[in-house]
């Protein structure tokens, strides 16, 4: 049974790898093709100007090189993971997130569900206000804090920050990089038909809350229900290896508390205030991790070792951002994206105006596994969506949000983006097992957004 088990749950590296062998494949199979760019700060496709061209005949060498090239791509994300890793390491070497814990957990006690819906909000007001989707990597970490708090699994604490993080960037309130690249060239007002939006992101928070909920629920009431197994998570025993019973909380343990809240709390200011980002957020880290290692009165060498332990272990995750990158690097180098782009888009002409406007989304849902980058998926598809929408007597928002939608519901499960890949990582939880606990909610998701776009269609949802 258990080997049947295995085969049946492959390892993330066997699916991508498979999916990249797919894409290969797909380069021979596929006519190659693309559309004509403008040129500027943000290229776009031109409607109407795709041709077809010389096939790129990507040979074996090609598809090892992807991979090489997908992690030359990432080397940021990469780079940030692996020095959390190890900052967090470093705190943790301290005991001060095990004495964090008992604490947290004696103030909230018979509160959970409250202290849960506290924190997703939190984080989902961040991401709808604008602040970038690659800012809630830096609080992974405060959710598997508190999901050891509430002595839960490490994919109930990445989903309480992370979930409640992109509730507020798949509604796009304030968004001005994706919902503004797409509100541009949809010639739009920036942040138009903002009260549905609002609407929006307040019932999908409260969808996202009331799953969370549900797992905290099960798992609380049977651990072994827990999709992490008998390890809730990665860097701790089993639950038959109990931890340290009522460790002091001492005075080095909060100043290494206020120090990372001040890390944090810098690095918010410089993603809002100065345009800050993954670099940035890496370089925050490793001085977190040297200024823990003052305050702990580490030395430097045992400093050094707690580090790498630390990047150490978390360097599996690490490496799948990159063979996950792979597959539109490989994808790209064939020329069959915008041979795919155009294929699809040819039948939506001949739909009715609600069957063109919900083909949008679908076709953004599925079009986001391959490009979750939101800001390029909008330079590629929303010039052909806006003269659709014109064919299809919709309005241009209602392209829009169907657009925003379909990109940012399959986010939170694409394997080949980087932002999800680096959460996984940091958290310890494998990609396989986070799917099985939020493909249920992206179909939930996916039925709010239907009922949305059905709406903006009814009511002609406006400017223009």
């Amino acid at each position: 049974m258990n080997k049947l088990k295995r085969i049946g749950m492959p390892d993330a590296f066997v699916i991508l790898f498979s999916l990249l062998l797919l894409a290969w494949v797909g380069s021979y199979l596929i006519p190659s093709g693309e559309f004509e760019r403008t040129s500027g700060d943000v290229e776009t496709v031109i409607p109407g100007s795709f041709h077809f061209v010389d096939s790129a005949n990507l040979g074996i060498m090609d598809l090892f090189l992807a991979i090489q090239n997908g992690m030359i791509d990432t080397a940021h994300l990469i780079s940030l993971v692996l020095i959390m890793g190890g900052a967090i390491a470093v705190i943790e070497s301290s005991g001060t997130i095990n004495a964090g814990v008992k604490v947290l957990v004696n103030k909230t006690r018979n509160q959970t569900y409250l202290l849960v819906a506290a924190v997703s909000t939190t984080f989902g007001i961040i991401s709808a206000i604008g602040v970038g989707s690659n800012a809630v990597i830096a609080f992974i970490p405060l959710g598997i804090i508190l999901g050891k708090a509430l002595k839960l699994d490490a994919i109930a604490g990445i989903a309480i920050v992370y979930l409640g993080y992109f509730s507020g960037s798949a509604a796009a309130v304030f968004d001005p990089i994706t919902l503004g690249v797409a509100q541009e060239i949809a010639e739009l007002p920036l942040f138009s038909g903002l009260t549905l939006r609002v609407i929006l992101f307040f019932i999908l928070l409260a969808v996202t809350i009331t799953y969370v909920s549900l797992y905290i629920r099960k798992i609380s009431a049977d651990p072994s229900k827990s999709l992490m197994g008998d390890r809730p998570f990665s860097d701790e025993p089993s639950h038959e290896e109990p931890s340290e019973e009522n460790p002091v909380f001492t005075t080095t343990h909060k100043l290494l508390i206020l120090f990372f809240a001040l890390c944090l709390g810098v690095f918010v200011f410089g993603s809002i205030n100065l345009g800050w980002g993954i670099n940035e957020l890496a370089a925050i880290f490793l001085m977190n991790a040297i200024g823990s290692a003052i305050i702990a009165k580490i030395h430097p060498n045992d400093f050094v070792k707690k580090f790498m332990g630390g990047a150490r272990n978390i360097l599996y995750g690490a490496l799948i951002i990159g063979i996950a990158k792979a597959i539109t690097v490989l994808m790209e180098n064939g020329l069959i994206l915008d041979t795919v782009v155009n294929g699809l888009f040819v039948p939506l002409s001949h739909l009715s105006p609600m069957l063109g406007a919900l083909a949008m989304f679908f076709f953004n849902l599925i079009f986001n596994l391959l490009v979750p980058s939101g800001s390029g998926q909008a330079a590629v598809v929303m010039p052909m969506l806006t003269p659709l929408a014109d064919m299809l007597d919709l309005t241009r928002q209602t392209a829009v949000i169907a657009f925003k939608l379909g990109d940012g519901i399959t986010n939170i499960i694409t394997p080949t983006s980087g932002v999800l890949m680096a959460v996984l990582a940091v958290g310890g939880v494998s990609w396989i097992r986070w799917i099985r606990f939020a493909f249920p909610l992206v179909c939930l998701w996916s039925l709010v957004a239907i009922v949305f776009v059905v709406t903006a269609v009814l009511i002609d949802y406006g400017p223009f």
